[in-house]
């Protein structure tokens, strides 16, 4: 029977929920597989059940990677200004994938044993998941509580001056500069453009009348500025990053379990300073 490629993404476990965005399992099909990664804000984990794991740094444009073919991985996408179990800052991560044995040593080639003889990817990514709870548990997991702050500012939806930010958290916008870049690894206006285009991507998961209509609803200045802002970030254009059509990407993945935090914050009130 020839495998066919399957990609399922969901909610993280409810006692990772403020740190990981979503998990995913996937497993490639007969051929390799070319694979987009987007700038989220946040660094990830992707774990080949029986290869080696790595870290996948904040990124500021387009990596493209080919996954062999038969592949099955588990990976975890984290909240912008987590570091999870990193003793350096995230700015000396940003475009970067490592090794994760790089960074956690011998525990990543344990835990890369345990989800190796896991038998499937749904067990491997429960082993992955209580893994990363325990960890966040002892508070192995470095998380800047005014970063944290700094990043729900900045997520889409209710645009807010980079200054007033800095305002609001009793910084000055320098400081404010460094401390996101070493808790993030962005500036924070990048980190503000790169949570806006996850917010119009989280709109065409969910279903839109054109790409037009998206641009205005995810808080672009109009269709081009999107346009500008879409072959920046992912190296193609609107349309081709949607397949030609506005209700799902073209790899043809459902990602609403990492785009539902987006849309379940449109409604908020916004921030006063």
């Amino acid at each position: 029977m020839t495998a066919v490629e399957s990609y399922v993404e969901r909610a993280p476990l409810p006692g990772l929920a403020g740190v990981v965005r979503t998990v995913w399992v996937q497993r490639t099909g007969a051929t390799a597989s070319v694979h987009r990664h987007l700038p989220t804000g946040g660094v990830e984990i992707h774990f080949p059940i029986g290869g080696r794991p790595q870290l996948l740094g904040p990124l500021t444009g387009p990596e493209i990677e080919i996954i062999p073919a038969g592949t099955a991985l588990v990976g975890v996408r984290f909240w912008p200004g987590v570091a999870p179990l990193l003793t350096t800052v995230l700015d000396d991560l940003v475009d970067q994938r490592l090794g994760l044995a790089e960074l956690w040593g011998s525990l990543a080639d344990r835990l890369a044993e345990a989800v190796a003889g896991a038998g499937t990817r749904e067990r491997a990514l429960q082993l992955l998941q209580d893994h990363l709870l325990r960890e966040f548990r002892t508070a192995a997991v470095r998380v800047d509580p005014l970063m944290r702050a700094a990043v729900q500012a900045l997520m889409p939806w209710q645009p807010i001056a980079v200054d007033a930010v800095a305002t609001h958290l009793a910084l000055s916008p320098s400081q404010l500069r460094r401390r996101c870049l070493h808790a993030v690894g962005l500036s924070p206006k990048v980190l503000q453009r790169t949570l806006r285009f996850q917010g119009f991507l989280a709109l065409a998961q969910a279903g839109a009348d054109s790409v037009a209509g998206l641009a205005v609803d995810a808080g672009y200045a109009d269709q081009a500025h999107l346009s500008r802002e879409c072959m920046r970030l992912t190296g193609l254009t609107p349309r081709q990053l949607l397949g030609g059509d506005v209700d799902r990407c073209a790899c043809g993945h459902d990602h609403t379990a990492s785009y539902q935090p987006f849309l379940a914050i449109r409604s908020r009130p916004p921030l006063r300073v």
